[in-house]
């Protein structure tokens, strides 16, 4: 059995209070919030780990929790998912509640200053740690990362575990033989400042300096500062630093910095170099974001009971999908083989986007390929065929069908608009009766002339015989 991942840090309890506003207050300037929702999540380091084990992994939680309603709605809402191992927390467990209205926030109430003091934390906790296939110190400054049993059992792994440290400007510093620290571009720079650096400026070169820094001053490994639309830069000694970039997302991206440490983390726990685990970390983000982050998560614990939020990169299209319906979009939908993409592919792609609010590309999987095309295709494997789909800024995500038609999947997605391109006039298409049953249209689209796959590799296998 593989060893857990462990997630060692201070646990908040996050609501979110959801409405609409379209009017003020009449006594003063402030927006009224009505058809008010209560949408509560666990938060800092809790949210942490229930990413982890939501990416299907094995996790313990070591916190300190009060023994009071909020503490004990935590717990509840961790023990479904994952095995706590909670020593006690004095005084009120923090709550941070956000108002939000049409998908701002407009307040935030703070309440609960409990602290984790120096004490016992039980066998549970010593056996947790010492267990660890990796370890995420998830330190939000209220006082798990400065207890001194917790950091003798972290220091007591003596870098055989890969620990990454997640800071906050009021924690602690982390112990020697941590593997990564994981501070955004603000933290970096109060880090820094700290330590008594004049390290001046902002982007890419003064996060390199300050990346530079950090990973003399504070003896560890690397340093990943997370430039959140960039990426994440990552300073290990190298001669330069590496830049992992963020795929293109929009939306809330609270709790995006605890989803890329514990991609990050978990990525180690497999092995992963450092590179590789950044990369892993930012792609963990990015699909949080786009997903809805912290919002549609407590929606999924609401609605589900389940924690599962982060997929593979085929099945984010459910969630696209769905927030499109949500907010009256139109869906739409196109499919093939987009094998060896070229300019016909990208301008029917192009049209199609522009036809609604999303674009899911229907993509015909390696078996279905060959069946279609004979036994030397794809030349692309599907894994690769997605990833390229799924760069193009007008695909929205990819998923791949086993069948001979898409029309079982179209069953499932059921979009409003089926776009093929215009070599099909006048052909039977099998999948139009199943989009049209579901108030669902196929359109045909132009094509640019002379571009096709077949005609690509005709043409080279020409070149190569001369």
């Amino acid at each position: 059995m593989t060893a857990p991942l462990v997630v060692i840090g201070d646990v908040l309890l996050d609501i979110d209070i959801v409405g609409s506003s379209s009017r003020l207050c009449p006594d003063a300037p402030v927006p009224v919030v009505e058809q008010a929702e209560e949408r509560p999540r666990p938060g800092g380091a809790g949210l942490a780990a229930l990413l982890a084990a939501a990416a299907g992994r094995q996790v313990v939680l070591v916190t300190a929790l009060a023994d009071d309603e909020p503490g004990r709605r935590l717990r509840a809402m961790l023990e479904r998912h994952l095995e706590v191992a909670a020593f006690h927390l004095h005084g009120g467990t923090p709550c941070k509640v956000r108002i939000r209205a049409d998908g701002q926030s407009v307040a935030r109430l703070d309440a609960g200053e409990g602290r984790a003091l120096d004490g016992p934390v039980g066998p549970r906790v010593t056996d947790a740690v010492a267990g660890a296939g990796a370890v995420l110190v998830s330190d939000y400054g209220r006082g798990v990362a400065r207890h001194r049993a917790v950091r003798s059992l972290v220091e007591e792994l003596s870098g055989g575990v890969p620990v990454v440290w997640d800071p906050h400007p009021r924690g602690e510093r982390p112990v020697q033989g941590v593997r990564l620290l994981t501070p955004n571009e603000e933290e970096a720079a109060r880090l820094a400042a700290a330590d008594g650096a004049d390290i001046t400026g902002s982007g890419l070169p003064a996060a390199g300096r300050r990346g530079r820094h950090l990973g003399r001053t504070r003896d560890v490994e690397g340093v990943a500062i997370t430039l959140g639309a960039d990426g994440a830069l990552l300073c290990d000694g190298s001669q330069a630093p590496f830049l992992a970039p963020a795929r293109p997302a929009r939306g809330d991206s609270c709790g995006a910095g605890d989803s890329f440490a514990a991609g990050t983390a978990g990525a180690l726990a497999d092995g992963a170099s450092l590179a590789a685990a950044v990369t892993e970390g930012v792609h963990h983000a990015s699909e949080f974001v786009r997903a809805g982050a912290a919002a549609a998560f407590a929606d999924r614990l609401a609605e589900t009971g389940t924690a599962r939020l982060v997929h593979e990169r085929g099945e984010d299209a459910w969630d696209i999908v769905e927030r499109t319906r949500r907010a009256g979009g139109t869906v739409v939908a196109t499919g093939g083989c987009f094998d060896l993409l070229h300019a016909g592919h990208v301008s029917l792609l192009q049209q199609a986007r522009r036809l609604g609010d999303c674009l899911i590309v229907c993509l015909n999987s390696d078996a279905s390929v060959r069946r279609r095309k004979g036994p030397s295709r794809p030349v692309t494997p599907a894994a690769d065929r997605v990833r390229v789909l799924e760069a193009l800024s007008d695909v929205d995500a990819a998923v791949v069908f086993d069948d001979d038609t898409p029309a079982p999947l179209l069953e499932r997605l059921r979009p409003d608009v089926w776009v093929k391109g215009a070599d099909y006039t006048g052909a039977n298409l099998p999948e139009a009766e199943t989009v049209r049953a579901h108030n669902g249209e196929v359109v045909l689209l132009p094509l640019l002339e002379g571009r096709s796959t077949t005609r690509l590799l005709s043409t080279t296998r020409k070149g190569n015989a001369s």
